[in-house]
This record gives C-alpha cells, structure tokens and sequence, in this order.
C-alpha cells in the first residue's frame, strides 16, 4: 500500500515516522523550510520514551506542494492522510485529486468542522475517511518532530459505518506503527468529541499565552473553557450528534492533566506569527449555533479574540 501524508508539520511528521516502521510506501508532501528540512536531514522523531529516531529521506518519496506534482506520482497512492492546517484543506484535496488512484481513500485527521465535507465536495462522500488523533507532538524550529504524548486514532466513513477492505488495511498500517487505532462507526461523534477539546484548550491557552496545565490552576481559565465546551455540547445535540457516552469535564480534565506542560497548537501558531484555525473551531461552533439557534457566547467571544490577535500580528 502506498500512503501519503500530505502536511508534514508536527502530527504529519509523527505519523510519517511511525508509518516508516512498517512496510508501507509513503510519500511526504510539504513545502517550504519544512520540505527543505525533510530533503536535507529526513525527519528527526523524538519519542515519548526519550529515544531519537531518524529516518533518512531516502525512506520516502518526496513532493513539493508549491510545485506540479511529478507525472510519475499522480494516481499512485492507496490512501492519503490530510494533516495539514484546516485553512489549507481546499487547496491540499486538490493534491489529494492528483494523487489518489481512482477507488483510493482520503483521511483527515485536523482539528476543526467542515474539512471532511470540503474534501467529500471533490473526491465524493464515499472516499472520505474522518478521523481524531489525541496523539500529542510538536515541531521545533530545526525540524525535529516530538511525540510528546502517547494517545489514540479513531477513523470511520464519512459516508456510512461500513469499513472496507482498504481502510482496514490502513488500520493495520497504523496499528503497526503503534499509533492505537481503531474503527469507529460513529465518525461525526468521533470528530465532535476531538472539537470539545479544540475549543476549550486552544483558544483559551492562546490568548492566555500559556500552557495547557494552567487551566486547572486558574479557576477562571477552567470557566471559560468548559462554557465554551458546553456551547459545542449544545449544538452538536441539536444536530443530533450523541457526545452522551463519556463526562465531558472529566474527559477535558484528563487530557488537561495528560498533556499539562504542552503548548497547544494554537498558541504555537500565534507565538510562530501563523494564522490559526480558530475559524474551524470556535467558529464553526458559533456558525452551527446560529443554524440551529443555540447562542454561543462564549465560542463568539473566544473566536473574536483570536482574531483580534492574529490582526494585531498583522497576520495575512
């Protein structure tokens, strides 16, 4: 099977690694000083466990997105994985087009709402796989990825429950990369349960400027984040999204506690000078409230903020 991972930033890059264990073909699309790190050194993985792996270039096939895609490359890949920023999906599910072989299957495993439907707009709803990966990792300025938490991937049909044979395969691939994956049957609870996450840690950490612990050590952090989750809780009902499974405080205290010391992806986007997917998270919660008339103050103020952040960075 020939895998593509298509953005190869920090969780890109930890499941490029993983996936460079196994026998699978992989081909790595990114650009930038990224794609010059990974054509010069390959890619430097840090484990949970303190070891360092390096996996030289030579193990995978290397695109440049800013480039046209080598002839010899389009059509040939079984499976892409999308991991690239959500505001990049439209342009990255092109490449995925090129890429893909005509009964392939596309993946996205990002933070956020509305990436599957894009990618479905232009592949067809029975090629998308959706996915959440609780995994933690981050991506030092020399290119060194660090896989800093250990956790799990659920995947499943954005079309229906059924798994084909290619999707178990990729699950297989997973597994033996030790990345903890499974099939779910309930893909938009999967993804919506991944969002209650995004919206309380990210965006309150980031205007906060500080690390995902100090939640629990400032009880008026601790407010915001879980009214901003309880907003998403709402409106995922109303949608007829079942998130009645698990106790979303302790499930948000556990991953607090888990990943204490992490700066989350979107303080990182912001100390880097990125835009960040605050439109996917917080609002695209506030743009599903308003379509099933929730109010979602807290989500409306968070994604305001963000914004008055990235403009005063001076953001494009």
């Amino acid at each position: 099977m020939r895998i593509a991972i298509l953005g190869v930033g920090s969780i890109g890059g930890l499941i490029l690694g993983t996936l460079s264990d196994t026998s699978a073909e992989l081909v790595a699309v990114s650009r930038g000083k990224t794609f010059s790190d990974l054509s010069d050194m390959g890619l430097i993985l840090n484990t949970p466990e303190g070891s360092i792996e390096l996996i030289p270039s030579d193990r995978f096939i290397l695109i440049d997105s800013n480039k046209i895609i080598p002839e010899k490359a389009r059509k040939s890949c079984d499976v892409i994985i999308i991991c690239g920023k959500a505001n990049s999906t439209s342009i990255l599910t092109q490449i995925a087009e090129d890429l893909l072989v005509d009964d392939g299957l596309a993946l996205t495993v990002q933070n956020g709402l509305g990436n599957a439907e894009i990618m479905a707009h232009r592949l067809g709803r029975e090629r998308i796989l959706a996915g959440s990966i609780t995994h933690g990792a981050w991506r030092d300025g020399d290119g060194s990825v660090h896989w800093v938490g250990r956790g799990s991937i659920h995947i499943g049909s954005f079309d229906s429950g059924f798994q084909n044979d290619l999707a178990s395969n990729l699950l297989e691939f997973l597994n033996e990369g030790e990345l903890d994956a499974f099939w779910s049957e309930d893909v938009q609870s999967t993804v919506w349960k991944k969002l209650l996450l995004n919206v309380s840690i990210n965006p309150v950490c980031a205007i906060a400027g500080v690390r995902n612990g100090a939640l629990l050590e400032i009880e008026e952090l601790w407010s915001i984040a879980t009214e901003s989750m309880r907003e998403a809780i709402s409106v995922a009902s109303s949608l007829g999204v079942n998130l009645s499974y698990f106790d979303p405080e302790d499930y948000l205290r556990e991953i607090v506690e888990s990943t204490a010391n992490n700066r989350c992806s979107m303080l990182q986007d912001l100390m880097a000078g990125r835009p960040t997917e605050i439109d996917a998270l917080c609002g695209a919660v506030v743009e599903r409230g308003e379509s099933v008339g929730i109010p979602t103050p807290a989500n409306r103020a968070l994604h305001a903020l963000v914004k008055g952040v990235e403009h005063s960075k001076d953001f494009d």
